[in-house]
């Protein structure tokens, strides 16, 4: 931040349709000011910058870093530039908020980690799922003790098909590094991340639901072993209709108790020693509360974001999630990394 300044100034990077849910969070966020926006298509930015009121928009990356009162961004773009423009910021002196995966390929990954250790820069990853009410509730419930050690959690994530038309960089492999990498990647570290343990190997398996020719898997099943001898079942699906079919289910079994979350999510069941009991979800909206997290971590009051180093590691599990589906075994994360 700039001697003096009293909020952080972001620039958006990418202005499509991600980038309004980031803005919608940082306006809620008083310590975060929007400095501006930077995209390929002048129209697009354009757009973007007077939709909030006309602020600075260009389509230079070079020229909106060196822009007065930036301090930070927000990088919004395809997956497979991620790393490349990545590097750009930590060079511009930035702090980073960059929508998952970190990138398509471990080296890429461990690289951009890398430029923001030697930058002095936080570099924050949008592992969204991470905010949501229900994924907190459940970290909590597992952090409490009250279930025992993990054994077994399953996770599924069931939607309908999402993407505009057969041309979005999406379902190109090459751009999005494949389902397991752009969502699947979201349950992959949701899993690790309650569990709390080392993954070892993913075994995938991918089905194209919606058309044959589809160029990625919609629909997705992921095992994880971890080291520790628990295992997490995986079920992503953007191929269910209704198209607006939203829908989810988690199972935790520990050594002391069982957790459920039916269907409908309206609330979470545990039962433990103490009996059959609710559990109440936490308050917070996932974008507004990953913007808190991340803007924490921005000021130095806290470091509560998703971090390059465990973004690196699910960078590596989608990686292996793709390899497993191309040779139908596990896949260590040895053999990725």
């Amino acid at each position: 931040m700039e001697r003096g300044s009293t909020s952080v100034g972001v620039l958006v990077i990418g202005a499509g349709a991600i980038a309004d849910q980031h803005v919608a969070a940082l306006s809620s966020d008083p310590r975060g000011r929007l400095a501006g926006f930077v995209d390929t298509s002048a129209a697009r930015a354009g757009q973007a910058a007077r939709a909030q009121g006309g602020v600075p928009w260009t389509t230079d990356l070079a020229e909106a870093l060196a822009w007065p009162g930036v301090d930070a961004c927000v990088l919004c773009t395809p997956n497979d530039t991620h790393d490349e423009l990545a590097a750009r910021v930590a060079a511009a002196g930035k702090h980073l908020l960059v929508e998952k995966p970190l990138a398509t390929t471990v080296p890429a990954a461990r690289k951009t980690v890398e430029a923001f250790a030697a930058a002095g820069r936080t570099l924050s990853v949008a592992h969204s799922h991470r905010f949501y009410d229900y994924a907190r509730t459940v970290h909590g419930e597992i952090a409490s003790g009250a279930l025992g050690r993990p054994l077994l959690v399953r996770l599924a994530l069931l939607g309908g098909w999402i993407w505009p038309d057969w041309r979005t960089w999406v379902i190109d492999r090459e751009r999005s590094g494949g389902h397991a990498l752009h969502n699947g990647v979201h349950l992959l570290d949701l899993v690790t991340w309650w569990i709390g343990d080392e993954p070892v190997s993913v075994y995938a398996r991918g089905q194209r639901r919606t058309a044959a020719e589809l160029d990625v898997h919609d629909h997705l099943e992921m095992v994880v072993t971890y080291a520790g001898g628990a295992t997490a079942i995986c079920e992503m699906s953007r191929a269910h209709r209704p198209a607006s079919l939203s829908a989810r289910d988690v199972v935790v079994q520990g050594t002391e108790g069982l957790l459920t979350m039916e269907w409908d999510g309206e609330g979470v069941l545990l039962a433990d020693e103490r009996g059959t009991h609710l559990a109440a979800e936490g308050p917070a909206a996932g974008f507004a509360a990953q913007m808190s997290a991340w803007l924490d971590t921005v000021t130095g009051t806290a470091s509560t974001g998703v971090a390059g180093d465990e973004a690196l590691l699910a960078v590596a599990m989608g990686v292996a999630a793709e390899r497993s589906m191309e040779l139908g075994r596990p896949v260590s994360l040895e053999e990725v990394r």
